[in-house]
């Protein structure tokens, strides 16, 4: 991981991800929460860093904006403030109102760049339940995670998005993709994807090659972004189910049959 210049706060914790597909009838709840935006956790015990974002068509990449898909990403400080968060009203709102739900706990590898100006440190193997720990990312049989975002600067908008319909073929295609989702803080200048890999190499193979990586020797050479950020993780928990038509079936196929009763007691 890169050095952090020293005047850069450094932010670390476990990292819980929410994706929703809303119901049809609840598009206009979802559509509220994006306008409340982080201010609707403020309270919430033990977050210190919080994004409500929308979707591209259909969960994907694109400048075409999503009805009724959402996204939430929220550090905690520690693993039993996510769990208890996962388990409180808030998320369940956003459960009881899905067509599709997908929810995981997750623990920061690396990370190098910057979010809102903030960096992303290690999580901390003491802010971790004891079932969580592991030593080496190759090794683990946890699948691995992987946030992506920028934020592009407005002049070089429609030179970046003519690179995003290739990207994001290449990351529905990519052997060892089982979940791929892009998520925005703000229309075609405020980009995030979260992605779910079975393990480093595949992710590896994907990012080193093809169209992914000339958009961003792309994005580097013509100084596309004022501020990226790429976070590397380790999935721990996951919940829920997420088969959009952009994201592959295997997130469905991964879930425990705890995983499966716990998702329909909530329907």
């Amino acid at each position: 991981m890169a050095e952090t210049a020293p005047d850069v706060i450094t932010l670390s914790g476990v990292v819980v991800v929410v994706l929703v597909n809303y119901l049809r009838e609840h598009q206009a709840w979802g559509w509220m929460r994006m306008v409340q935006g982080s201010s609707s956790l403020k309270g919430v015990p033990g977050v210190v860093f919080a994004k409500v974002m929308g979707s591209g068509h259909g969960g994907g990449f694109s400048i075409r904006p999503s009805a009724s898909h959402q996204g939430l990403i929220v550090m905690f400080d520690r693993a039993e403030q996510a769990d208890a968060f996962l388990a409180g009203p808030i998320v369940q709102a956003y459960r009881q109102r899905a067509a599709q739900f997908w929810s995981g706990v997750l623990e920061v590898l690396s990370s190098r760049g910057q979010w809102d100006g903030e960096a992303w440190g290690s999580t901390p193997a003491t802010h971790l339940k004891p079932d969580h720990t592991v030593h080496d990312d190759a090794g683990a049989a946890r699948p691995l995670a992987v946030i992506t975002r920028a934020s592009i600067r407005p002049a070089k908008a429609m030179a970046f998005w003519r690179n995003a319909p290739a990207t994001q073929t290449a990351m529905q295609s990519a052997a060892g993709c089982t979940l791929a989702m892009g998520l925005g803080e703000a229309p075609l200048v405020r980009q995030c994807t979260f992605s779910l890999w079975k393990d480093t190499s595949s992710m590896l193979d994907y990012a080193h090659q093809g169209a992914h990586q000339a958009a961003i020797e792309a994005a580097y050479r013509h100084n596309y972004f004022s501020e990226s950020m790429f976070v590397r993780m380790r999935l721990l928990e996951h919940h829920g189910h997420w088969t959009a038509p952009n994201a592959m079936n295997t997130a469905d196929a991964t879930e425990t049959a705890a995983d499966t009763a716990e998702s329909k007691a909530h329907d």
